[in-house]
């Protein structure tokens, strides 16, 4: 039984699953190598549960209930030592996740399983980094993670069904709806999500409308909870240029990236993270 949760990678990410996890009762401790980065999430996860106070989502017991359940770290070694279960939250570059979990397979119990929150790669790949691919399935949670109730759940060539069902139930006691698929280069949500945002870019390159007409179609006219320019500044421009050049590696010329989406990436306008992307948001992260 899962009770005790470890969180590798304090970005967007990495914070929104340390919240869902600490929400759900979970002992949850959030590891970053950098103290800085630590620093950062604790602050914008005070924002969050004041926030979920403030509109009602949260009560006030519930929040310090959950805040207590919250613990931080800069040692994967250390925090891996006491896990039922690992989510790795991390930047999508092979070798990074390779030695978190390399890391986390030495220290943690034999019993401890394993989640990556891969929007694209194989989780039978990141398996083989492992010693236990059976105990390990991909756990894609969606952007913003308190607000969005998929976690998309695919199985790699060995993952058992044990540990299927344990991750499930780890799912629905944070809160969360889940579909359960199997593996194939960029599951269904991010193959769908990168042609939506790259075609936005192409449109935008092409002079089609502004960034605010795009997403402002999107949404009422598909009925999109976000914008695809409005998403790509969330999650950040050079994640989703890094997915755009896996799937088009993997499935070919319909993911290509846009040239516009590369340029951008390019001059570091990523998104929120770095105050300007599609949108700017140099005055206090808000939206100028």
């Amino acid at each position: 039984m899962v009770k005790s949760i470890v969180v590798v990678g304090s970005g967007v990410m990495g914070r929104g699953i340390a919240y869902v996890s600490a929400c759900g009762g979970f002992e949850t401790t959030l590891v970053d190598i950098q103290e800085e980065q630590i620093t950062a999430a604790k602050s914008e996860l005070d924002s969050i549960f004041d926030k979920g106070v403030k509109r009602g989502k949260l009560s006030v017991e519930a929040c310090n209930e959950a805040q207590a359940h919250l613990h931080f770290s800069t040692s994967l070694k250390e925090a891996a030592s006491g896990a039922d279960l690992l989510i790795e939250a991390v930047p999508e570059k092979a070798e990074i996740k390779r030695n978190v979990f390399e890391t986390a397979d030495a220290y943690s119990p034999k019993s401890c399983y394993f989640a990556t929150n891969t929007s694209t790669m194989s989780p039978t790949e990141i398996a083989s980094y492992t010693k236990r691919p059976s105990q390990v399935i991909a756990m894609h949670f969606f952007n913003p993670v308190h607000k969005m109730p998929l976690v998309e759940m695919i199985r790699g060539l060995e993952t058992s069904d044990e540990t299927a069902e344990a991750i499930q139930n780890v799912a629905h006691q944070m809160g969360k709806e889940t579909v359960v698929v199997n593996e194939f280069p960029g599951f269904v949500t991010s193959r769908i999500s990168a042609l939506v945002g790259n075609e936005a870019f192409y449109m935008l390159q092409e002079g089609v409308g502004s960034p605010e007409e795009i997403d402002k179609a999107i949404k009422l006219g598909l009925n999109y909870p976000m914008g695809p320019f409005e998403l790509g500044d969330l999650v950040g421009l050079d994640a989703r240029l890094n997915n755009l050049k896996y799937l088009h590696e993997k499935l070919g010329e319909k993911y290509r990236p846009a040239p516009l989406l590369e340029q951008y990436v390019s001059a570091g306008r990523l998104g929120r993270k770095t105050g300007r992307g599609v949108y700017d948001y140099s005055k206090d992260g808000e939206l100028v």
